[in-house]
This record gives C-alpha cells, sequence and structure tokens, in this order.
C-alpha cells in the first residue's frame, strides 16, 4: 500500500477557543497542565473521530534507552499509557478505541516475553474491572481468541461480562490479531454461508464482506495513530483502515500521554477527508 505521509507530533500553540473544547473540562478528573489544557480546549466536539485506532510501538527501545536489560520493564510501563488514553477517550466522546495489543505474528517472540506479555494482560485484565466500569467502558476482542491459553481466555469472558451493560467508550483489544488473518476468516466464513445455501454469491459486495470482519458494529477507524515513529501499518486493520488519517508520532508508547492524543486529534480535524471525491471550487 502507498506509504502515507509523514505526521509527527508538532503543532503550533493553540488558540483557546471557548466554542469548542471548554465544555470536555468538566470531564477530566485529573488535573491538567497547561499545556494539556491549551490543547484539549482547541479540541472542535463536533468533528471527534467516531473511532481511534492506536498501534502502540516502542515499548522495548524505551527499556532498553533506560538500560533495562528485560524489554518486559517498556510492556509495564506502556500499562499506564493504555490508561490514559481510555480514559481521555471516554472524556472526549470517542465511540470506539481499538489497540493493537498481541499480533499473531508476535507468536514468534520469545517464549519468555511471551509469557510475560500473557501475564501483564491477565493482571491488567483483574485490575482494571473497577477502573472500566466507573468510566461506562465496555471491552470487547479482535482476533483469533482460540489461539489465546485458558486462563487468558477466562479473564478476557469475565472482564466482557463484567463491563457488558456499559454504554460509553468500546475498548477493543486486538489480541492474537493480524489484518491478514481477519479477511481470511471472514472468506471462510462467507464461503460456508455460500455452500450452505444461506448466502448467494451474487449478494457478496464490501459492505456484505465488512459485517463478517470480528466487530464490523465498530465501524472503520478514523484516525489511527502509530507511536515511535516508524512508517507502517504492521497488519493491522487492512480492510477498514482503506481511507483512514494516519498520524505518526516519535513519542515512544511508554511515553505516551493525553498531550499527544489531544495533538493527534487536533491534527485530525484539521484534515480535509475526501474519501476519494474532489471537492468543488
Amino acid at each position: 500500500m502507498p506509504q502515507p505521509t509523514r505526521r509527527v507530533a508538532i503543532v503550533k500553540t493553540p488558540v483557546n477557543n471557548p466554542h469548542k473544547g471548554e465544555c470536555f473540562l468538566g470531564k477530566v478528573r485529573d488535573e491538567l497542565n497547561e499545556v494539556e489544557r491549551e490543547l484539549l480546549v482547541s479540541i472542535d466536539p463536533a468533528k471527534l473521530p467516531h473511532h481511534v485506532a492506536i498501534i502502540m510501538d516502542g515499548n522495548g527501545r524505551w527499556a532498553k534507552q533506560r538500560g533495562y536489560l528485560d524489554r518486559i520493564r517498556g510492556h509495564e510501563a506502556g500499562i499506564e499509557s493504555v490508561r490514559v488514553a481510555v480514559r481521555a477517550c471516554g472524556e472526549l466522546g470517542v465511540k470506539a478505541l481499538t489497540l493493537y495489543a498481541f499480533s499473531v505474528e508476535n507468536w514468534k517472540r520469545p517464549k519468555r516475553e511471551v509469557d510475560a506479555l500473557m501475564g501483564l494482560l491477565k493482571r491488567f485484565l483483574r485490575d482494571e474491572i473497577p477502573e472500566l466500569n466507573e468510566n461506562n467502558v465496555r471491552l470487547v476482542v479482535s482476533g483469533r481468541v482460540n489461539d489465546l491459553s485458558e486462563d487468558v481466555r477466562a479473564e478476557l469472558s469475565r472482564t466482557m461480562e463484567a463491563t457488558s451493560p456499559n454504554t460509553g467508550l468500546v475498548l477493543n483489544l486486538a489480541l492474537s490479531y493480524g489484518g491478514r488473518a481477519e479477511i481470511v476468516d471472514a472468506v471462510r466464513a462467507i464461503v460456508e454461508d455460500v455452500q450452505s445455501g444461506r448466502l448467494a454469491p451474487d449478494n457478496i459486495n464490501e459492505a456484505l464482506f465488512s459485517q463478517y470482519l470480528y466487530h464490523p458494529e465498530l465501524g472503520d477507524p478514523d484516525l489511527l495513530i502509530r507511536t515511535s515513529g516508524e512508517m507502517r501499518v504492521s497488519n493491522f486493520l487492512l480492510w477498514q483502515i482503506a481511507y483512514t488519517e494516519f498520524y505518526v508520532t516519535p513519542v515512544l508508547w511508554p511515553d505516551f500521554r493525553r498531550a499527544d492524543l489531544y495533538r493527534a486529534i487536533l491534527d485530525y480535524q484539521r484534515r480535509e477527508r475526501r474519501f476519494g471525491e474532489v471537492k468543488e471550487v
């Protein structure tokens, strides 16, 4: 796919506009610093992305830069960034947040690292239920969940059940996920329905195909954020990002905070989304 135009987290100091983000300030429980407040009040609530997706990259480099011999320290530090992103998106009124937590390719990493990641995931799922419920967040998962161990699947099921009544932000964890794998799984399901007579081949189109993806109800991401400055999509949401706006920041994931999310959304709000059309002059 063509390489997207590079977008990094460099913005001019926003103008304080009381008709825009001022309404968000009452929702923020944590004390904001001056930079965060200036960014927040510049966000236009009428132009929020419905669905934000994040490739959380840079944990290993974060650990290496700080002299840690174990990459796991970076993954542990990244958990706080997840909390920050979930809280901030919920406070803004974003409807869905998809986090690329573990790819199908990540199974090739050393067993010690994979085991540690699964342990962190289980701890996160256990510990975050009160926080998710307090913030009205519902958890769902995308990916080949059967690849996960039984104990991880049990924690996922418990957390999804505990948060199922919530009506605010939908947090979609991409686990054992791959964009190509999702497309293959959709094709298999379509073939089964055709062979069983439940679906006529002539009825297959893009809209129908989308309904066979893991969570079509979330809609395609409006904004895809990638941390650590890498310029690739890494097999993430390949079908869904056809017209997604890309934002790449050099910030490593464990350092990602509210100001970084706000900058990404402000950059998104300056884009002209044409979806292949040409705007009339």
